[in-house]
């Protein structure tokens, strides 16, 4: 393996010892001028000890690692990890018949940076958020057929957005093995259309099921309020736990009808179900129903660390006006998916509304993301979801 080296400053490979897996620019000492992105490196400490072997970029980010010592970056090597993460799932028992709709690969989570797998049934939909897992993905794609027992048969390209502008990689979305045969995944036994040819993220929300198996058992019932539903997972889970009724709210009219669609496919002409393509806080404030149970699971409302603060208040501000507007006795899941907003900072936020609205809450349930995005001991940043189940008097 004679990869292109990089070498650190000294004390600057200390984070890379306790297995951190980012180089960042501030701790090169010195690098080739021919490498280009995405090409795999070998890194060293000042001394000259390989530390490890990973994808390059321009950034703030130098060096992803992939691999700890002198290791070959091969075909070997995505098929090798690729089986472990499956075995993780199989552990999980995510991939079964009632359920087809899973998380595969979680970047650092199973010790691939930069890339994001998520299966739908025969279908495995790839995100490259590094120019070097750009390069790899027909490998990749076919490591990912040629899985044992995972049914894979088409592998999705959908890295437009994902991947650093900079890097000028004009990637286009598109499939790498096979072709469209069904966009219908099945989580819990429920049936739900996942649109990964123009849809957001891979398609669909993996992230939320075990929170939205949470949700139903506290549906029966009640009044429920959806609010950024996009393909309404918690408006259908509430129609199966018993909810009274069940209204889904987003300012996009494209996520309302698939709301109504996902809805159809479980519950066809279940009147308790109703859809508003209408914005969030015009909604909150204006509406007549009295709800007992409000979903509040926004986009992310800091995607970087320079969000911070504009975030915070969009959070509190947010889940006021839940507070003021939910029943006595009602029960409010809120969410943040903002990877720059930290647990503690998203509590603080929803304790300030809270003690804004002046009203008696209790944490039911404090939550994160489900098993199948891992998060690697040793690079907690990949901790991204959290959520609070609140009961308010």
């Amino acid at each position: 393996m004679n990869y292109p080296v990089i070498k650190l400053r000294k004390g600057k490979e200390e984070s890379l010892e306790r297995f951190h897996p980012w180089v960042f620019s501030g701790a090169v000492a010195s690098q080739p001028d021919d490498i280009e992105e995405g090409d795999l490196v070998s890194v060293v400490s000042h001394d000259g000890r390989t530390i490890g072997v990973g994808h390059y970029q321009i950034g703030s980010i130098t060096v992803r690692i992939l691999a700890w010592g002198e290791s070959a970056i091969d075909e070997d090597f995505y098929s090798c990890r690729l089986r472990e993460a499956y075995n993780v799932r199989k552990a999980l028992k995510l991939a079964t018949p009632i359920n087809n709709a899973y998380r595969l690969v979680h970047g650092e989570g199973d010790f691939l940076p930069g890339l994001v797998v998520d299966i739908y049934g025969d279908t495995a939909v790839v995100q490259a958020h590094s120019p070097g897992m750009h390069f790899a993905r027909d490998i990749i794609a076919n490591a990912l057929v040629n899985l044992p027992d995972a049914g894979i048969k088409n592998v999705y390209y959908k890295s437009e957005t994902t991947l650093p502008f900079k890097a000028q990689l004009d990637p286009h979305n598109d499939y790498i093995i096979g072709k469209y045969s069904t966009n219908i995944a099945v989580e819990n036994g429920l049936k739900f259309h996942v649109d990964w040819l123009k849809g957001q993220k891979t398609g669909f929300f993996v992230d939320q099921r075990d929170n939205r198996s949470l949700l139903e058992k506290y549906s029966c019932g009640r009044n429920v309020l959806n609010m950024f539903c996009y393909t309404g997972g918690f408006s259908v889970y509430a129609l199966r736990g018993g909810a009274n009724l069940v209204h889904s709210v987003d300012s996009s009219a494209k996520a309302i009808a698939l709301t109504d669609a996902n809805v159809a496919l479980n519950f066809p002409d279940d009147k308790r179900h109703t859809s508003y393509a209408e914005d969030a806080f015009k909604f909150l404030s204006s509406m007549e129903t009295s709800y007992d149970l409000i979903i509040l699971d926004p986009p992310a409302f800091a995607k970087h660390r320079s969000a911070l603060r504009n975030a915070l208040i969009g959070y509190r501000k947010l889940n006021a006006k839940a507070f003021e507007k939910i029943a006595p006795g009602g029960i409010l899941f809120t969410f943040s998916c903002s990877q720059a907003v930290n647990r503690e900072q998203f509590r603080l936020a929803v304790f300030s509304a809270a003690a804004q609205s002046r009203r008696k809450v209790r944490i039911l349930h404090q939550i994160t993301q489900p098993a199948d995005h891992p998060v690697n001991i040793y690079h907690p940043e990949g901790e991204y979801l959290k959520g609070l189940i609140l009961y308010v008097e």
